[in-house]
């Protein structure tokens, strides 16, 4: 069950990210922002729910492994993250290249702590 769980919710969270992607590249914004975007709004949930969870544990297993490995996991994407840094640098642009991988640390990390400090104030 556990891996069905967390196999609908990849897929869910894939497919999720492919939206976010599709719609933002129409936007035509220098960087990679689907990604960016999909792995902020990964980190902010993630966070959110490890925070409530924290306080009690109120999901059961199946439900947090749909949510968190599945759902999130296929949302948030680190290898796609690193081909766009690598594309930069091998094009010499190491500018870009170098705002990428601040942006996607930097408000992951966060997004993810913002998360988890929302998630202690709903169940507190």
């Amino acid at each position: 069950m556990q891996i069905l769980a967390v196999g609908f919710g990849g897929a869910l969270g894939s497919v999720t990210r492919f939206v976010i992607t599709k719609i933002a590249n129409q936007f035509n914004i220098i960087l990679p922002f689907g990604t960016l975007i999909s792995n902020i709004v990964a980190a902010l949930l993630m966070g959110l729910i490890i925070g409530i969870e924290r306080q009690s544990q109120i999901l059961p297993e199946n439900i947090r492994l749909f949510l968190t490995v599945g759902c999130l996991g296929g949302l948030s994407t680190f290898s796609t993250f690193n081909i766009e840094t690598v594309f930069y640098f091998e094009n010499n642009n190491y500018l870009k290249g170098g705002i990428n991988i601040l942006l996607n640390l930097g408000l992951t990390l966060t997004f993810i702590y913002l998360g988890i400090i929302l998630g202690k104030l709903i169940k507190s």
